[in-house]
């Protein structure tokens, strides 16, 4: 029996500036695949192979691309938590990823290209010191780059963030807790592509050194991927194809009969989107009407897509020209902007948000640490107490379709709001906090809208947030020779335009940004021209928000749940938990108040959560009982216990007692405490002091003190010995003279 022989693989490294290695190698896993590349840093390995259809299936006319990422929890050494062992749908952190990479890939490919294209890129090992997500890009870019697939890249990925003042290329996660700029950056060796990221209220300035960074170590990885592919004989020339079929008399007579009327019709300034649409659509009808029916069988089809091209040139042209956008505003004008708070009764915080006709309808609700959002995936393993969804049903676009569940798009667009808002929520703020926005009306810019409204609110639910939020999207328009930055673009300049750069921040700066590019070779100089003019939009913005709500609500609303947090000693958790929770259980019930307990540290943190305000003092005061510990000096409310003739016995805290000597009840002497307290009164006493383990309890010391009165010296001041009197030896007779001790007298039964 032959043994097979284990391929040679190729291999080219990418020696980063601070000293670590990227290994890129092809030929020895997947080799069915048109592509496929096994990617690894430290201990960190991703495969990342594509598939594409020789064939192009008929009537697409677009790129049927999908990009998967998969985590295997076997590359963490974990098992799926939850009843089901497999790793079934993808969790949020892997669409996040898929759409990052999506987006940077997707623009790279002929816009002639119509084959059914699958990149799947698999985390197979994981090193908690190389953040995966970071790798994903290059993976699949190297995968395509060794392929016979045609594609305009290389590409790659980094991710970008600040720490202590230093730019870091691609840190790890431990590191990225410090940062106040996290930004992923995905580009070809000439362009930036695609932004993504959170910031801690920077400059655009500063956002733009991190960008160029960025583009620098892409740069870097584009040369590793080209070594690679140069060593794949296969690689080169790239497959032929022919997925379009033209007819340029047919779009000519378009052109010619259709661009003036679909020019005006761009110049009339229409807000209705409807409208606007019904007039670019009469255009296309009435040359349709002058096309036999034989035509129209044939070339019907081709002639809408020439109409679509001859509407793309009329929207930019008369913005390039005139400087009219397709409903009336100039480059920088913003939408007009209403806003409310208060809408509804049932949430905690409300707030519908209106630009245009984008309209987002945004709660706020209010929860204890058991509401917080749980992570279980396999590189990251935690929970949220701030998380934000958003919802994009049919009917905010006028339209009719099933309702399948989230898609990529919601769970992406809600990301960004989430990340835009979340560092402008103080950890102080105890509350696990739960956000969704639903988009009631949509015409670009709706994730900009949940921003907006997120804010407002949160802000009504009370919340303190550090400064509001306000976000922008902008658009570009280019020729390559002229070029219109675009404020609060529509959904028709976001589908016909160059950009796509949305950009969130509050009055002191950016708090979080996306950015997608549509062309090739876009400059810096545009890019900050998008940034200037995105911060002007973002202060009218803002302007028209603190109209509808100038201040932070000063108290949360009635039904909204109050929280209090309660720190114990470690030892007391179990105190509190009881056997099998009885106790915890037992509180809750009594109280009617959700309560919940975790160990951080040494210490215990209590959440008691509750509308009942009696509830919630209820819950205080018990749990205060079992984690009693006496503290010198603190004043007591106790209960008298025990009395005896030197002192009564008084409980401070369940289960503990002190003495209330009966030099320490009053100013004035006390022969007899029983004429003073008797068992079950109730009296406030200050905790003096704790002798052998016993302690000592003070109430005379919480009275006024008598007028005039003198205290007896402390011994050492009371003078030198000779001056104090007789010492005993001169007092007289000692027990032995002065008669027969008590046990020697005679008893009264004796008498």
């Amino acid at each position: 029996m032959n043994m097979m022989k284990a391929p040679t693989p190729l291999r080219e490294e990418i020696r980063l500036p601070d000293g670590r290695v990227i290994t890129l190698e092809t030929g020895r896993m997947a080799r069915q695949a048109d592509g496929s590349v096994l990617v690894q840093c430290g201990g960190t390995a991703l495969l990342a192979t594509v598939v594409s259809d020789p064939n192009a299936k008929s009537g697409i006319d677009f790129l049927p691309l999908t990009v998967e990422y998969k985590e295997k929890f076997a590359a963490a050494g974990r098992v799926p938590g939850g009843f089901l062992k497999r790793e079934m749908r993808p969790a949020d952190r892997e669409i996040l990823v898929c759409r990052l990479v999506d987006r940077v890939l997707r623009p790279m490919f002929p816009d002639n290209y119509h084959s059914e294209t699958q990149i799947i890129i698999t985390l197979y090992s994981y090193d908690e010191n190389v953040a995966a997500d970071s790798l994903a890009g290059l993976a699949a870019s190297a995968a395509l780059a060794v392929s016979n697939i045609p594609f305009n890249g290389p590409i790659s990925e980094v991710c970008v963030a600040r720490i202590h003042g230093e730019m870091v290329v691609n840190p790890s996660p431990a590191q990225l807790v410090e940062a106040d700029i996290e930004m992923m950056i995905g580009g070809s060796a000439d362009s930036i592509v695609m932004v993504e990221g959170e910031m801690s209220e920077v400059s655009e300035a500063e956002m733009l050194e991190a960008i160029r960074v960025g583009h620098e170590a892409i740069q870097l990885q584009i040369k590793g991927q080209l070594a690679l592919a140069a060593q794949v004989s296969s690689a080169t020339p790239k497959r032929e194809y022919n997925h379009e079929t033209h007819d340029d008399e047919l779009r000519r007579r378009v052109t010619e009969a259709t661009y003036q009327q679909a020019y005006e019709v761009a110049g009339l300034g229409l807000a209705d989107k409807h409208l606007r649409s019904a007039k670019f659509k009469e255009v296309l009808t009435q040359f349709l009407s002058t096309l036999t029916e034989e035509e129209l069988a044939a070339s019907g089809e081709l002639a809408k897509k020439y109409y679509h091209d001859v509407e793309y040139d009329a929207m930019r042209n008369q913005i390039l020209d005139n400087g009219r956008r397709l409903d009336g505003r100039s480059t920088t004008d913003i939408r007009p902007i209403w806003a409310e708070v208060d809408v509804l009764p049932g949430p905690h915080g409300c707030a519908l948000f209106t630009r245009g006709e984008t309209q987002s309808l945004t709660s706020v609700t209010l929860g204890s640490s058991l509401d917080a959002n749980r992570i279980d995936a396999a590189t990251a393993v935690g929970e949220e107490k701030f998380y934000l969804h958003y919802n994009f049903p049919p009917f905010s676009t006028g339209e009719a379709r099933g309702l399948r569940g989230v898609s990529r798009r919601e769970i992406g667009h809600g990301n960004l709001a989430q990340r835009a808002l979340k560092r402008m929520v103080p950890d102080s703020i105890g509350y696990t906090i739960r956000i969704v926005s639903d988009i009631l009306e949509s015409n670009g810019s709706s994730s900009m809208a949940t921003v907006c409204a997120g804010t407002l609110a949160l802000m009504d639910a009370g919340i303190e947030i550090t400064r509001p939020v306000s976000g922008i999207a902008m658009g570009l328009i280019t020729d390559n020779k002229r070029f219109a930055v675009l404020s609060d673009i529509l959904g028709d300049e976001d589908h016909l335009g160059d950009m796509d750069f949305k950009v969130t921040g509050t009055e002191k700066g950016i708090t979080a940004c996306q950015m997608d590019i549509k062309i090739g070779g876009l400059s810096f100089e545009i890019m900050e021209k998008a940034l200037m003019q995105a911060k002007e939009g973002r202060a009218h913005i803002l302007g028209k928000m603190l109209e509808a709500m100038p201040a932070t609500r000063v108290e949360l609303k009635p039904h909204a749940p109050k929280l209090i947090i309660i720190e114990i000693p470690k030892n007391f958790i179990g105190g509190v938990i009881g056997p099998g929770g009885k106790i915890i259980q037992g509180l809750q019930a009594e109280t009617g108040c959700q309560i919940s307990i975790e160990e951080i540290g040494d210490k215990g943190r209590i959440e008691i959560s509750g509308r009942n305000p009696e509830g919630l003092a209820l819950a205080q005061q018990r749990i205060r009982e079992i984690c009693f510990t006496p503290e010198v000096g603190a004043v007591y409310t106790g209960t008298v216990k025990g009395i005896q003739s030197f002192g009564v016995f008084v409980e401070i805290g369940r289960g503990t007692e002190g003495l209330l000597h009966v030099s320490e009840m009053d100013w004035a002497r006390v022969d007899d405490p029983a004429a003073l307290y008797k068992e079950g009164d109730r009296v406030e006493v200050k905790l003096i002091g704790e002798d052998k383990g016993k302690l000592r309890l003070s109430r005379k010391v919480l009275l006024p003190k008598p007028e005039g009165y003198v205290e007896r010296p402390p011994r050492e001041d009371r003078g030198p010995r000779e001056d104090r009197g007789p010492r005993r030896d001169d007092r007289g007779p000692r027990r032995d003279d002065r008669g027969p001790r008590r046990d020697d007298r005679p008893s009264s039964s004796e008498n």
